[in-house]
Formats: C-alpha cells, sequence, structure tokens
C-alpha cells in the first residue's frame, strides 16, 4: 500500500502530464516485450546449415521463426516442386513472417519520438506556474510557489526522458535483429530456389 502511495505522489508531483507519460511506459514496455520474444530466431546455425539439416531431417523441431520459417518454406517446396512458380509461393508463404518482424516498430518509435514532446509540455506547464506565482507574489503559496512549478517541470522532463532514452537503445537494437532476420528470410527463398542446398 505504501508502494501505491509513493506512485501517486509521484504522479500528482508532475501534474497532469505524468498520466499520458505513464500511458506510454505501459505501452512501450509491452510492445518492444512483444518484439524481443516475437524475434528469437531459433538454431545459432547459419542459414545454409539450417535449411540442409531441415531438408535432411537431422531436425525436425523448429525453436524460433528463423527455424519454423524454414519448415514452412520446405513444405512449400514440397508440395510445388522447385518450379518458376515456386518463388512466388514461398512469397506468400514467408510473407507472415516479415510481417512478424516488422509488428510494433512503428509504434515504439512513435513513442520513443513523443514521449519527451509530452514531457516538454510538463515543462512548459510547470514554468508557467511558476511565472504565475512571480506575477501574483504567491511565493509561498500552497500549491508550492515557484519551488512547485519548477519541480513539476523537472519531474515531467525527467519521466519523458525515463520513457524515450531506453526506448530509443532497445528499440535500435530489436530494429537491427529484424533487419538481419529479414536478410535471413531472402536467403532461405534463394537457397530453396537454386539447384543446390
Amino acid at each position: 500500500m505504501e508502494l501505491f502511495e509513493s506512485f501517486l505522489s509521484y504522479m500528482q508531483s508532475g501534474g497532469f502530464v505524468m498520466w499520458p507519460l505513464a500511458i506510454c511506459v505501459v505501452i512501450l514496455w509491452y510492445t518492444m516485450g512483444y518484439r524481443f520474444h516475437a524475434l528469437k530466431r531459433g538454431s545459432n546455425a547459419n542459414v545454409r546449415n539450417l535449411v540442409r539439416k531441415y531438408s535432411e531431417g537431422i531436425r525436425t523441431t523448429p525453436r524460433g521463426l528463423i527455424d519454423t520459417a524454414i519448415v514452412d518454406a520446405l513444405h512449400v517446396v514440397e508440395r510445388c516442386g522447385k518450379t518458376s512458380a515456386s518463388r512466388a509461393y514461398l512469397d506468400d508463404a514467408l510473407n507472415q513472417y516479415k510481417v512478424e518482424l516488422k509488428r510494433y516498430k512503428t509504434t515504439v518509435r512513435t513513442i520513443v519520438a513523443v514521449a519527451p514532446l509530452i514531457g516538454l509540455l510538463g515543462t512548459v506547464v510547470g514554468m508557467i506556474e511558476t511565472f504565475d506565482s512571480l506575477a501574483s507574489a504567491e511565493l509561498f503559496s500552497q500549491s508550492g510557489g515557484i519551488a512547485g512549478g519548477i519541480s513539476q517541470a523537472l519531474f515531467t522532463t525527467q519521466l519523458g526522458l525515463v520513457v524515450a532514452v531506453p526506448g530509443l537503445i532497445i528499440g535500435r537494437i530489436l530494429d537491427k535483429k529484424a533487419s538481419t532476420m529479414e536478410l535471413e528470410l531472402e536467403q532461405i527463398k534463394d537457397l530453396l530456389c537454386s539447384e543446390g542446398i
């Protein structure tokens, strides 16, 4: 209960802007957690070896996105053979994995860009309160006067940066991993459409 009261006190100290920032935190960490989980590659072996092992039956149970994509692609090749149309069938079959690689990418980038701006809005609101206190000479008012306005400005700026900085760093790491996996999906298609696996 004491922790909840501390949280409420912290949220009230920054004014109304703290609540949208708190919502941004929850959405950001949910989407990054989802992306982290979805971007599990599976085996660490290179794509060529994985395709060979799955096609020869050495491996049977996929453990991640790339492994599952290889199994699905092999099923497509078994059904239609290595014809000129198989590339189109592989494109269709592996498109769902490309969509999965990009899921929530825009959401993470949007929150990373918007959070500091929301924090800046809180800063402006806090500074307006500070200048209102100065203008009306309420230096020791119940709302906190100058100290309350500056405190509100700093709390919102702090939370805006706390949301944006980890989101930016982790988001870039996940984007890099997704780009690598997208190239590996293309490599799967190239290997299965070529003569020798």
